[in-house]
């Protein structure tokens, strides 16, 4: 798949990464603040569980729709309407924030509407940074992305609390309008290449059905690209409940507080900083596949280590957690890049867009059956069965044929079929 790249790709690309750093950033305080005042205001968890469901349909249900779309538009505009959307979702909960007439439903309804948004701003993005980056760098990219959610998973909760308490919260709302600002205004004045879409296709409902049928057919048609999702969406399944449970394995069997939980979260944290300067620096195997597939094993080292850390060996448990932080960018980040390298960039909305849908479907599911299963064998019992389940995974990766020759090309793989 050729690719022709803008001159000084670098002067292009990385404004507008920056840009979407901030408004990153700024989405980040949100979450933890709005997540803080729903704790304080009405203290139910199932208000919690409800407002992260209403912040899932659109990932999970809409998502296929949002590719289709992505892979017909203009990306650039899309993502300029996709954090204007956000911001002015921000503006109108602000403002009933400051006239304190807030309610409850306000919030679901504001973080549907930034829910959706993403769902078309994260595709573009990863769709559109094909586009702007050399082939040889798609890894590193993906490192430095990693990176930076390590770093907002550790910054943004603490910045958010020091802010909560000296300011009310429309403003904070304020500051998040602020960094959509940041990033819409390099996409305003810096010229994105774009793909040849299809458009002199129909538009209407018809047409947009076929372009996600297409999407469908051409994972389906795909071997190790559909091998590569479905790993995804089963890893995300085994260990999403494990990794929600560890509060409670802190507690229950650890016999720790709030300063060892916020040890764990930080580790894990840190770990994946760390694992995505590496990533960064390294750029991984020569086949993203093997960087995925080892990332993938020391996932299930680091979660048997959590599992397997006896009452008195709490600092084993933060070794686990440590390293598993580590290995989620080695894991995850060449699978953004192979799908950034090996499909056509006029389909990467809808592949992207799948895989959010897909995985982030496998969010409450896998809680709906770990909950029980979790009573029976214990919050450990669920740990040691994630980490057999991604050393499966990860070890048969190796040995199986149309995953590991992924990167010679869809083209390839239906020539020898």
């Amino acid at each position: 798949m050729s690719r022709e790249l803008p001159k000084n790709w670098k002067q292009v690309f990385f404004p507008v990464w920056i840009g979407q750093a901030f408004s990153l950033f700024g989405s980040e305080l949100i979450q933890f603040s709005l997540i803080w005042y729903l704790t304080n205001k009405t203290g139910s968890a199932s208000v919690l569980a409800t407002a992260s469901f209403v912040a899932l349909i659109p990932r999970v249900f809409l998502a296929p729709i949002s590719g289709a779309l992505i892979d017909r538009w203009n990306r650039s505009k899309v993502m300029i309407f996709a954090d204007a959307l956000i911001a002015l979702a921000t503006t109108i909960l602000a403002v009933l924030f400051w006239l304190d007439i807030i309610q409850v439903w306000h919030i679901y309804m504001i973080l549907f509407i930034r829910a959706l948004g993403s769902s078309f701003h994260w595709p573009a993005m990863q769709a559109s940074t094909t586009l702007l980056v050399p082939k040889d760098q798609l890894a590193r990219i993906s490192g430095m992305n990693q990176t930076l959610r390590g770093a907002l998973g550790i910054a943004a909760p603490l910045i958010s609390a020091l802010i909560l308490e000296v300011l009310p919260i429309y403003l904070i709302l304020v500051i998040d309008i602020a960094t959509a600002a940041f990033a819409i205004f390099p996409l305003l004045i810096i010229s994105l290449p774009e793909v040849n879409r299809i458009l002199n296709k129909k538009i209407g409902f018809g047409p947009v059905w076929e372009d996600i049928k297409e999407g469908y057919r051409f994972l389906l048609g795909w071997r190790g690209m559909l091998y590569l999702t479905l790993a995804s969406t089963i890893l995300n399944f085994l260990l999403n409940p494990g990794f929600t449970f560890l509060p409670l394995l802190v507690t229950e069997h650890f016999k720790k507080g709030v300063i060892e939980l916020s040890m764990i979260e930080s580790a894990f944290s840190a770990g994946m900083i760390i694992g995505g300067i590496v990533l960064s620096a390294w750029g991984g195997f020569k086949r993203n596949i093997f960087t995925t597939l080892t990332g993938i094993i020391g996932l299930a080292i680091g979660t048997g280590m959590i599992a397997l850390a006896q009452s008195n060996q709490f600092y084993f448990a933060v070794a686990g957690v440590s390293l598993a932080g580590f290995m989620n960018p080695i894991a995850n980040g060449p699978i953004f890049a192979i799908i950034q390298t090996h499909v056509e960039p006029e389909m990467q909305g809808r592949v992207f867009s799948l895989l959010e849908s897909m995985v982030s479907a496998m969010m409450p599911l896998s809680m709906v059956v770990a909950a029980p299963v979790a009573e029976w064998i214990g919050i450990r019992g669920w740990l040691i069965f994630g980490a057999i389940g991604c050393l499966v995974i990860g070890v048969a990766g190796f040995f199986t044929s149309s995953l590991i020759h992924i990167e010679d090309g869809r083209e390839n793989y239906l020539i020898n079929q």
